[in-house]
């Protein structure tokens, strides 16, 4: 592709209160730079073709993980995505899957943030706090969670998992995912409460192993390895 050719999006839209479904439209635009991201094609529909087109975005640098999108027949980042990486210049662009849309690319995210909650992302020690009020962290202690730790929450794993998708209550791979992350911390000292957690119907026995939570990650991390190693947990702590 090169500079001064045209691009064209597809991009789902609907709008409950006014659509009876979901229906696709195309845009058209200028290929300005060889560097342009699917999110800078974003701004440039919503700021000077249509501004009534939804979606979310902020921090551009791949670290918040708000504008994760279906875009060419995977989840990946808007903001990192660069058009001439996709060898197309048609991106067709759906928003998250297995979430209520609000608008467009904008979903509803309260399911998804209500299992992050339930797995209890803190730590919780268990024990009185040292006269400083620091757990010290020896270095070879904190590689162990260095990954695990790397998690944007930007739901990729979540909507490609084909179990999230006919399992309402399944907890999903960024909960055991976070949920790894604090088993594996040695200041924390609530494991048993973490097994117990994700051992039950919604846990991580429900998983099929299809490694799509692992393809898709923008961060390149392993949540079916952290599902592996809490089944392991489990069955070591006769949970």
């Amino acid at each position: 592709m090169m500079r001064g050719d045209k691009v064209f999006f597809h991009i789902l839209r609907f709008n409950p209160d006014t659509d009876k479904k979901p229906f696709f439209q195309k845009f058209e635009i200028p290929f300005i730079r060889k560097d342009l991201t699917v999110l800078e094609g974003l701004n440039y529909i919503q700021q000077r073709l249509d501004n009534s087109l939804a979606f979310r975005s902020s921090c551009r640098e791949a670290i918040c993980g708000s504008c994760a999108m279906h875009i060419n027949g995977k989840y990946r980042l808007a903001c990192n995505t660069l058009v001439s990486k996709l060898k197309s210049n048609t991106i067709t662009i759906r928003p998250l899957a297995h979430m209520h849309i609000h608008k467009d690319l904008f979903v509803d995210m309260k399911p998804f943030w209500e299992k992050y909650e339930h797995i209890k992302p803190y730590l919780m020690p268990g024990k009185p706090l040292p006269a400083t009020g620091e757990q010290i962290q020896r270095p070879e202690e904190r590689v162990k969670i260095d990954t695990l730790a790397d998690c944007i929450l930007c739901s990729c794993c979540h909507s490609s998992c084909p179990i999230t998708a006919s399992h309402e209550k399944y907890l999903g791979p960024m909960a055991f995912l976070t949920a790894d992350r604090f088993v594996s911390d040695n200041r924390d000292g609530a494991k048993e409460e973490r097994l117990a957690i994700i051992n039950g119907e919604h846990g991580v026995w429900r998983c099929h192993t299809v490694f799509n939570c692992q393809e898709v990650c923008p961060r390149d991390l392993n949540p079916s390895g952290s599902i592996a190693h809490l089944k392991m947990a489990i069955v070591k702590n006769k949970i």
